[in-house]
């Protein structure tokens, strides 16, 4: 799709249409929904590339949300910090089945009072976007080269 907001809404609505005709469940197809909302949106925020592309691979557990833009303009750094309960490793994030790096796996119930996920102070208000994605999705991580970053979140 091309890199502009009204690519959002076109991601959000191909995935519903694909995943019920999958037969998934109506809480994981609006799970995954709001996921790719965020993640297509940040890409074309983020991004200096001409189009988006959005995949979805159905896996044994749930599917995996693929986004995948090339260059770049501005990457916002990854809120953090993690626990180690959180990433699967004793010393932080773990890679995720595709190499990227995994860094969410448990939703964040209250960042302010449990000291775990994102504090909410410490991200921009525009950058909220990221901790929905740690909330719904089971895990995501990122991959980035030279030409490009792909984001990934399995629901």
């Amino acid at each position: 799709m091309p890199r502009l907001p009204r690519g959002v809404p076109v991601a959000r609505h191909r995935v519903q249409e694909a995943m019920r005709s999958w037969g998934e469940p109506d809480e994981r197809v609006e799970t995954a929904a709001l996921v790719v909302t965020e993640l297509v949106a940040n890409a074309v925020e983020h991004t200096a590339g001409r189009r988006i592309r959005c995949r979805l691979l159905r896996t044994s557990g749930g599917v995996r949300i693929c986004v995948w833009n090339r260059g770049r303009r501005h990457v916002p750094d990854l809120p953090g910090p993690r626990s180690p309960e959180r990433c699967g490793a004793a010393g932080g994030a773990a890679d995720g089945p595709d190499g990227g790096r995994d860094v969410g796996t448990a939703a964040v119930a209250d960042a302010e009072e449990a000291g775990d996920g994102f504090p909410l102070a410490s991200v921009a208000e525009d950058g909220r976007g990221l901790m929905l994605v740690d909330a719904l999705a089971r895990r995501w991580g990122t991959r980035s080269s030279v030409s490009g970053r792909l984001v990934w979140a399995d629901v």
